[in-house]
């Protein structure tokens, strides 16, 4: 089982969850962040500290988002060991106002 970075996270981008992460098995988007989870430990770690509750074990994702769970497996390989994100640092400037929208999706951009 590995965590995923679902929705919440798009145009947010807060960081405070891969400062914690043990392995660093976070990667960095333009406004996403996504785990690898060949490299995703499962220690719980980041799901606290993700302040707009973002991220889950694969098994208890969300229905509506069960689709990112794919997504942060092509996301993270894409963004390959060159993104590795394993420290705190701002947030997107619009995060407060992105952190209470739904259906972001089509927001999410892929390519730096």
């Amino acid at each position: 089982m590995a965590y995923v970075v679902t929705e919440p996270c798009i145009n947010c981008k807060y960081t405070n969850c891969a400062a914690v992460c043990p392995v660093d098995a976070f990667r960095e988007g333009p406004n996403f962040l996504a785990i690898d989870p060949n490299e995703c430990i499962d220690c719980d770690a980041c799901v606290s500290e993700c302040p707009v509750e973002a991220i889950y074990p694969d098994d208890e994702v969300p229905t509506e988002w069960e689709h990112y769970i794919d997504l942060n497996e092509r996301l993270s390989e894409a963004w390959g060991t060159d993104h590795i994100i394993n420290e705190t640092k701002d947030a997107l400037p619009d995060a407060d106002d992105a952190a209470s929208r739904t259906d972001k999706l089509s927001e999410l951009v892929e390519e730096w």
